[in-house]
């Protein structure tokens, strides 16, 4: 009766299998034939009415049933699987242009920053990373900035809450203290150059950002002359602006350089007849930089008696600005590939 059954069973099988349209179909067969309430299930709920001997051989059979109908239901998926792809196939129109993806671009700030280090590179500077967690004394006292400076303001820094008996944490207000953590760990002669991101709690504007970018550069060695620094940054003026542009120095204030001077290009627009970009003026600012003040050198152990220096520093946003004639600074960080494809 029940190898009758199995008989019956395996024909079924071979119908269903043959009536089968599609992979939708195929789960459904399996629930009729492999689930807890199918035809193997209700074939396994009658053995206990038979003898032992009947039950021994009946349930091999069973289960030779039920391996046969998990074997032949795979088989029939894969073979439904393959004509579904050979079908996509065969209306794949491959006439048609495919579909990419975008390339990714290099953000413009990362440009400039990787022009102006080669620029630095070829005169012989190497390229140093700093911490943008720093303490206050590399920020402020190790440059010579005293305890009164305005910058030195919990409105002008973002400190960071720190044990009463610890050193004060703050978010580098600049990338000068690198100077400072170089300097401490190595003899001149020194060529630096500096990149990175710095943080001040200004008011954002078309022209202010409370995080911006910095390079900061300096170099150490016995008879460095304010010569030096200008020839340094008049090859490099030439290098990203062009040969044609000019270059002047006005005299500034800055505590940790002495003397001092920010630096001015004619501008880049109006090639200083005077236009809305520069003011009127014809000129550009574009950076500070001056002789290492003396009392820098004693932070860190130099005799300025034996050893001279300058350095400078610039916003890599504003040169960025002024090389590709961008009016806003928000539009850095706006990640519109409107904006970041023109580059």
């Amino acid at each position: 009766m029940y190898s009758m059954d199995i008989e019956q069973i395996k024909n079924e099988l071979n119908r269903d299998i043959e009536a089968l349209a599609g992979l939708d179909q195929l789960e459904g067969l399996k629930i009729k034939y492999l689930g807890r309430k199918g035809i193997v299930s209700g074939l396994t709920s009658g053995l206990s009415k038979l003898d032992p001997q009947q039950r021994r051989l009946f349930g091999q059979q069973v289960n030779s049933l039920k391996n046969e109908i998990t074997a032949r239901l795979d088989k029939k998926q894969q073979e439904l699987r393959a004509a579904t792809v050979s079908a996509g196939i065969a209306r794949l129109d491959i006439g048609l242009p495919g579909a990419c993806q975008d390339l990714g671009y290099l953000h413009p700030i990362t440009q400039t920053i990787e022009e102006i280090c080669s620029v630095f590179i070829r005169m012989g500077f190497v390229v140093v990373q700093g911490p943008e967690i720093e303490t206050e004394y590399n920020n402020f006292t190790g440059l010579n900035i005293p305890l009164e400076h305005p910058s030195r303001d919990v409105f002008d820094t973002f400190y960071i809450k720190t044990p009463p008996q610890k050193e004060k944490l703050l978010l580098r207000s600049h990338t000068s203290p690198v100077q400072i953590r170089v300097m401490k760990s190595q003899r001149p002669p020194l060529a630096v150059i500096v990149p990175g991101r710095v943080y001040r709690p200004d008011a954002v504007d078309a022209s202010h950002s409370f995080m911006f970018s910095q390079i900061e550069g300096f170099m150490v060695d016995r008879q460095i002359s304010f010569a030096d620094l200008k020839g340094t940054l008049a090859n490099f003026c030439h290098n990203i602006f062009g040969e044609d542009i000019e270059m002047r120095f006005r005299p500034h204030f800055f505590p940790f350089t002495e003397p001092s001077a920010e630096v001015d290009i004619s501008c880049i627009i109006c090639k200083g007849k005077g236009c809305s970009v520069c003011g009127r003026k014809g000129w550009l600012e574009i950076l500070g930089a001056g002789m290492i003040h003396p009392n820098v050198f004693k932070n860190v152990g130099y005799d300025p008696a034996q050893y001279s220096g300058f350095a400078f520093g610039m916003g890599i946003e504003r040169i960025t600005m002024l090389k590709y004639g961008i009016d806003d600074i928000r539009l850095f960080f706006e990640s519109d590939l409107r904006f970041l494809k023109q580059f």
